[in-house]
């Protein structure tokens, strides 16, 4: 079969297109043929060299992809050969307190495929059956690569740690980016009044074509300004955050007295300053957020199977030019998802 993977990390150079053998299943996981798999900005951090990860060289990156149960393992009970499965894309073997407390994200041995499991960019990979998930309604494989990551994490964010109430004011900063879009329609789902940030009008645009009430240039505007504007100075209830130290002290400025804010990454940087008076006067709260659990991927795929949720598609690239991919994402170019066929 066909493989994307790199020997070492680097530039979008060292990925590398060749022969590997088609993996066996064990007795509790599923082989998946492959139709289609979505690229995350996770892609490029491990592809560059992540210091917390330890990858074992030849790696496969990819979290997401989706396609059809090729083989199922003896011990499989429910997944058949030909079901249309998307993947989970984290996983875990643990047994332990958090899984028995139904958050497997906590577990000792969570992780994420293409990160701290090998990943998905093949014609074929294996899987424990737990992770493959019937794809649901009608959507297609290049729709359902999609959705696992930047869904589950936006819904996590604010559904399972925010605890996003109807009506709310809610700042989305990153609109344009993968849990940026899904963070919108979780938000506009709610019913809330929806302020997404994005750089340039044509995303701008597609961000208000998505259900943004409100955009903000986050290039030409201050979005700490814009929002007390549209507010009318109270600022919103709720900040979704993932930008980390280019946004965060505007995030925070912008929250009304008893706002949440809730983080999950930091593509710009981890250090930042934070008003402790603010913190405390206004009776703020800040949330860290990672992943989310296998229950709430069950649910939200719930609203995609009646369309309530929709995934944003940007380009397609073949498998033989995931390296394209990466350029695109690194160049900032795309809005939605860009997905990635086996060739």
């Amino acid at each position: 079969m066909k493989v994307s993977r790199i020997h070492e990390c680097g530039g979008p150079e060292v990925i590398r297109y060749e022969e590997a053998p088609v993996p066996t299943p064990k007795a509790n996981e599923v082989l998946v043929r492959v139709r289609a798999c979505s690229l995350n900005h996770l892609d490029l951090w491990v592809r560059g060299g992540l210091r917390t990860l330890r990858l074992t060289f030849p790696w496969v990156l990819g979290s997401d992809a989706a396609g059809e149960i090729a083989e199922v393992g003896s011990l499989c009970d429910r997944a058949k050969a030909g079901d249309r499965v998307l993947v989970a894309p984290g996983r875990t073997v643990s047994a332990g307190y958090a899984t028995a407390h139904g958050r497997d994200n906590a577990a000792p041995d969570y992780g994420l495929f293409g990160a701290v499991y090998p990943g998905l960019n093949a014609q074929y990979v294996t899987v424990p059956e737990a992770n493959a998930l019937p794809i649901p309604g009608d959507l297609t494989f290049e729709e359902a690569a999609s959705v696992p990551l930047v869904f589950l994490t936006a819904w996590h964010m604010l559904v399972g740690i925010a605890r996003i109430r109807m009506l709310e004011d809610v700042l989305v900063i990153g609109g344009a980016s993968g849990v940026g879009i899904a963070a919108i329609q979780i938000a506009k789902l709610h019913h809330c009044r929806v302020i997404a940030t994005a750089g340039g009008d044509r995303k701008l645009e597609l961000a208000k074509a998505l259900g943004a009430d409100h955009v903000i240039d986050h290039y030409r505007q201050s979005i700490k300004d814009e929002v007390k504007r549209i507010t009318g100075r109270r600022g919103v209830d709720l900040v979704f955050e993932h930008v980390g130290k280019a946004t965060f002290g505007h995030s925070t400025a912008s929250l009304a007295r008893q706002g949440r804010l809730v983080t999950c990454g930091a593509t710009t940087g981890f250090e930042t300053t934070l008003n402790l008076g603010h913190l405390f006067s206004k009776h703020l709260s800040l949330h860290g957020s990672y992943m989310g659990t296998m229950g709430e991927l069950y649910d939200l795929l719930r609203f995609f199977e009646h369309g309530l949720l929709k995934p944003v598609l940007d380009q397609t690239f073949p498998l033989s030019d995931v390296r394209g991919a990466h350029e695109r994402m690194a160049a900032s170019k795309h809005f939605g998802k860009i997905v990635i066929v086996p060739d």
